[in-house]
């Protein structure tokens, strides 16, 4: 049953989808797409960092004649790398990449504006597209090794650069460098996958509202066929009897018309029934059982139709509520569509409560010939088969049309 609170949790799951599809589509662009509170919280952050960066560097630099052009480049550099780091990763990588560069041409030694490398590294695991996330491993791999060859090349950085005494520290440092950075990539991987995940777990659930709202749409369009169309054969049935017999037998016509406004009301109830099903969330109302079969079999005889039923073996106890409801809709079915379309000669009825499963067969004849394609009255039977855990069959044995089913006793669909 679908009612407003399984529709509302629905809506929701569908925001939620929306929402988080556009947050990939975009990762899959240069730009992503930021409220203004966070791409005002990344600006504002950036340029504190790069004020107390450039104020590190200028109040314990080397004092040379290049060192505040030095200085305020880099920083400016890692601080907009810094900045565009949610924005666009790939973006935010180049820009980092190029202060490193302007760094290093200007011999400058590791600086507090380096900072920013590990949380670019952290971007573009966590929201860059798929090149962009392979580019921050790469990155974090190659910058270590570009760090180490700096630091250890220069003599005036590295007291003397690379000899075989400086090996082993150099190799310490290269170790120290690529965990620090790799870890910083990773991290963001990682959060990349509980993203990824939560993602798809909201379109399961999505997915699956929406097929326990399909099958109950199935199930109430179900019903309402089987309820309609078997109660608009017994009227019609009924108004066509009472047209013919009114001029030699107005008491058939009362008795018919009689039969018409108990046939609708019922009808009426059950479709009202259905009605409320669809619009609130319920319990399934009361659904028809096998002591309800004699009033089904009392609407076709009414009708005019000439039945004959045989239970045998009769059911030894109460059987479940689901092969009941099954066995009724299926009857109920085949009897109107012996109603619609049989030749007015007799229509049998066999049933048979075995202790696993019950059989049951309903024989009539057919005027003209059998449409090949099956209609909704007939896939309805077999769907209610199927989720009986059953099988249905409806075939034309020469002037004769077959519905045979079984449905096991306490089957699972």
């Amino acid at each position: 049953m679908v009612g407003w609170a399984n529709h509302r949790n629905e809506r929701e799951i569908h925001r939620e989808t929306d929402a988080s599809a556009s947050a990939v589509a975009y990762r899959e662009t240069v730009f992503r797409r930021l409220n203004p509170y966070q791409l005002s919280l990344d600006v504002a952050l950036a340029v504190l960092f790069g004020l107390v960066a450039l104020w590190a560097e200028l109040g314990y630099g080397w004092g040379s004649a290049v060192e505040p052009l030095a200085s305020t480049a880099t920083c400016v550099l890692m601080a907009g790398a810094l900045a565009m780091r949610r924005l666009s990763p790939a973006l935010a990588l180049g820009l980092a990449w190029f202060g490193a560069i302007v760094q290093m041409s200007f011999g400058r030694p590791p600086m507090v504006a380096d900072i920013a490398i590990f949380a670019v590294l952290y971007a573009t695991a966590a929201y860059g597209s798929r090149t962009v996330f392979w580019a921050g491993l790469a990155s974090s791999l190659l910058g270590a090794v570009v760090i180490t060859g700096y630091l250890f090349l220069i003599p005036e950085l590295a007291g003397g650069g690379l000899s075989r005494s400086t090996l082993p520290l150099a190799v310490v440092v290269l170790v120290a460098a690529a965990f620090a950075l790799g870890l910083s990539w990773t991290l963001g991987a990682l959060v990349r996958t509980a993203v990824r995940a939560r993602e798809n777990r909201r379109a399961q659930q999505l997915a699956e509202a929406e097929a326990v709202a399909e099958q109950e749409r199935v199930r109430i369009a179900r019903d309402m066929h089987d309820v309609v169309a078997h109660s608009l054969a017994v009227v019609i049935a009924q108004a066509d009897g009472a047209r013919y017999a009114a001029a030699s037998d107005p008491a058939a016509t009362t008795a018919a018309l009689g039969t018409i406004s108990t046939t609708a009301r019922s009808a009426l109830a059950d479709v009202r029934l259905l009605l409320t099903q669809l619009r609130h969330s319920q319990g399934d109302g009361p659904q028809p059982t096998l002591a309800d079969l004699e009033e089904l079999y009392a609407q076709v005889r009414a009708a005019g139709a000439e039945l004959r039923v045989d239970v045998d073996p009769a059911p030894s106890g109460e059987p479940p509520a689901a092969a009941q409801l099954a066995v009724y809709r299926i009857l109920q079915e085949a009897l109107t569509n012996a109603l619609r379309h049989g030749d007015g000669g007799p229509v049998d009825v066999r049933l048979a409560w075995h202790p696993s499963r019950v059989d049951l067969e309903v024989r009539n004849g057919v005027t003209g010939s059998v449409p090949g394609t099956p209609g909704h009255g007939l896939i309805g039977m077999r769907e209610r088969a199927q989720l009986a855990g059953g099988r249905l069959d409806a075939v034309a044995e020469g002037d004769r049309f077959v519905v045979s089913a079984s449905l096991p006793i306490g089957g699972v669909a």
